[in-house]
C-alpha cells in the first residue's frame, strides 16, 4: 500500500497521467450507488489556532452520461450538511448518523459539484465541495 501511494505521489508531482480505471458491474443493469461521507480535518497553527475543514469523501465522483445514479449520504462529522448539486434541482440535508439517498440522471457529459450552504467558504470551514464527473 506504502509503495501505491509514493508511485501516486511521485506521478502527480511530476504531471504524469495515470491510467484511467472505469468501475464496472457483474450487471449493467443493477442500480449504481455511490457513496460519499461528510468528514473533517483539524489542525493546529504554529501559534495555536485550532483549524477545521469539512469534506465530502471521495471528493470525485466518475458516473456515466444517461444512467441514473443513487447518491448515499451518510454523515460522519458535523450535525448537519444541507447541499444541492449545481446544474440540477436536486437539494438534500445530511444529518450526523443518518443516510440521505437521492437518485439522479445526468444527461449532458461535465463536471458537476456538489456543495454543502453550511461550509460554501473557508470562513465557513470550507468549501465543502466535491465533484461529480459525468462521462
Amino acid at each position: 500500500m506504502k509503495k501505491l501511494l509514493i508511485i501516486g505521489f511521485l506521478c502527480f508531482m511530476m504531471g504524469v497521467q495515470l491510467m484511467e480505471v472505469e468501475v464496472v458491474s457483474a450487471n449493467n443493469d443493477e442500480e449504481l450507488v455511490i457513496q460519499i461521507i461528510t468528514t473533517e480535518f483539524e489542525s493546529e497553527t504554529e501559534d495555536g489556532k485550532e483549524i477545521e475543514v469539512y469534506r465530502w469523501d471521495p471528493g470525485t465522483v466518475f458516473v456515466p452520461k444517461g444512467k441514473e445514479v443513487t447518491l448515499s449520504f451518510y454523515g460522519v462529522k458535523g450535525k448537519e450538511h444541507p447541499f444541492y448539486i449545481e446544474g440540477t434541482d436536486v437539494k438534500g440535508n445530511v444529518k450526523k448518523g443518518e443516510e440521505t439517498r437521492v437518485k439522479v440522471r445526468f444527461d449532458k457529459k461535465g463536471i458537476y459539484r456538489i456543495v454543502c450552504t453550511a461550509h460554501e467558504t473557508i470562513e465557513q470551514n470550507g468549501p465543502m465541495i466535491a465533484y461529480i464527473v459525468v462521462k
